[in-house]
């Protein structure tokens, strides 16, 4: 059995079953011990994100970044190419019912993002002068164990620094070359360029390019999404009805001679949400950390917002485009499924080059935020002056990714990605407490200055 034979057995235990009950259970468990935090909460972080939205941002530093900055920098992550090809791969295998699967498995996974960013935000520190946190930094404090917050570290730089990174870069130079024909050197060099530029700038430069480009990217996405949808209208609900009827009767949907099991919709839906979303892998609580709160439950509304805007809006309408434009053929899968739908859409060669566009956009802005959450973790286990040689690594990376596609390295990934949530979620179960009892106290207080408010205005 060759090395990729092995890594790719490894990947099927990892995600097909120890992970997936590993993610949910976790999400049910915050739901019902915060009782239904996802809906009791999702007004106010509504209203913060909305709300922290300027023209011109505030300037961050080495004290941090704003809520809406956080957030952004945490989307800029979450929404990748695996909201493009992830819908399209979960219907192809799964059926349209794995949309349904998706939803549910994201509703819970608000909960643990939740918890996730509480704990980044109490446990931050600052190193070299500089705020920084995420779950090594809970894990070691919290759990006093450099082990897990080590071996945490080493998988998250490996997972998205490194190798995630060639994905993502390797994504743009497909779709660039399949649809203008340019050289996939020449992208990954000019890619290079732009994310070193970025990368050198530090958390500032980061802060500033994220919160511009995600609401540019995400509008651009949902205006294109949306005008294929109003153009297919008249195929919205039988489209819903294939999500809700395929969850339970796959068969009833796609045909018997198909063969996809109500089991592989559940498989599939969950799988390809909580990857897209990121709802307890330990990557976007380094983004979380660094948002300048009053309290940490704050931020912990703001990013139940992400996992909303990445799954039940960005990959939702993904979905919904390829159902409601008839692509979904059985055989066509991944980011050629999405491409298919959109060309029949907007005609092909309109529809293609949308959906580069918007890959470059969406796998750009993964890169930038996948380096940030890896710096962190370069930060924790060196130190700042690690921080060039690790841009370097990234930025050679970028270049070999978009040059090569080695199916090895996307296993790898995947791997790396599995591993890093297996000690970030032992800290964030283990740490339980100390989250309930952050939002007790925030409770409390937001109880106590209603009274206050009563009184000064009776």
């Amino acid at each position: 059995m060759d090395i990729l034979s092995i890594v790719k057995k490894i990947n099927e235990i990892l995600w097909s079953y120890l992970l997936i009950f590993l993610l949910c259970g976790t999400g049910i468990f915050f739901t019902f011990k915060l009782r239904f935090v996802q809906i009791r909460k999702f007004g106010e972080g509504f209203k913060r994100v909305f709300g922290g939205i300027k023209l011109k941002g505030d300037k961050a530093g080495v004290d941090g970044m704003s809520s809406f900055q956080a957030l952004a920098t945490a989307i800029a992550a979450q929404v990748g190419t695996g909201n493009l090809a992830g819908a399209a791969t979960a219907i192809a295998a799964g059926g349209p019912g794995a949309i349904f699967w998706m939803w549910l498995s994201a509703f819970f996974g608000m909960s643990t993002i939740f918890s996730e960013a509480i704990l980044a935000q109490k446990f931050k520190e600052k190193v070299d002068g500089e705020v920084t946190g995420g779950p090594a930094y809970y894990i070691r404090k919290g759990l006093n164990s450099k082990f897990l917050a080590g071996f945490f570290s080493i998988s998250i730089i490996v997972a998205l620094g490194f190798m995630g990174n060639m994905v993502q870069s390797n994504s743009i130079g497909d779709a660039f070359n399949t649809s203008f024909g340019i050289p996939t050197y020449v992208t990954g060099i000019v890619i290079a360029i732009i994310a070193g530029f970025i990368f050198i700038g530090g958390v500032g430069r980061i802060a500033s390019v994220t919160e511009k480009m995600v609401p540019i990217m995400a509008l651009f996405y949902i205006v294109g999404s949306l005008i294929i949808l109003i153009m297919n209208y008249a195929n919205i609900l039988p489209s819903f009805k294939m999500i809700f009827v395929g969850a339970f009767n796959p068969q009833a949907v796609m045909g018997g001679a198909i063969g996809v099991t109500v089991k592989q919709a559940v498989r599939y839906g969950v799988a390809r949400g909580l990857f897209s979303n990121e709802a307890g892998m330990g990557s976007t609580p380094h983004a979380h950390a660094v948002a300048k709160v009053k309290h940490p439950v704050e931020q912990g509304t703001v990013a139940i917002v992400s996992v909303f805007i990445d799954t039940f809006v960005i990959l939702s309408l993904t979905a919904l485009v390829i159902l409601t434009t008839g692509a979904l053929d059985t055989k066509t899968t991944g980011i050629a499924l999405t491409q298919e739908a959109f060309a029949r859409g907007f005609g092909g060669s309109f529809g293609h080059s949308f959906i580069a566009i918007c890959l470059l956009f969406f796998a750009f802005s993964t890169i930038i935020g996948w380096y940030f959450f890896g710096e962190a973790n370069v930060k924790y286990l060196f130190g700042k002056k690690a921080l060039p040689i690790y841009r370097i690594l990234v930025v050679a990376f970028i270049i070999i990714g978009c040059m090569l596609k080695v199916e090895l390295v996307w296993e790898l990934a995947d791997t790396f990605n599995g591993l890093m949530v297996i000690p970030n979620l032992i800290a964030v179960l283990a740490l339980s407490s100390i989250v309930s009892k952050t939002m007790k106290e925030y409770e409390n207080i937001k109880s106590l200055d209603k009274d206050k408010s009563k009184n000064l205005n009776m």
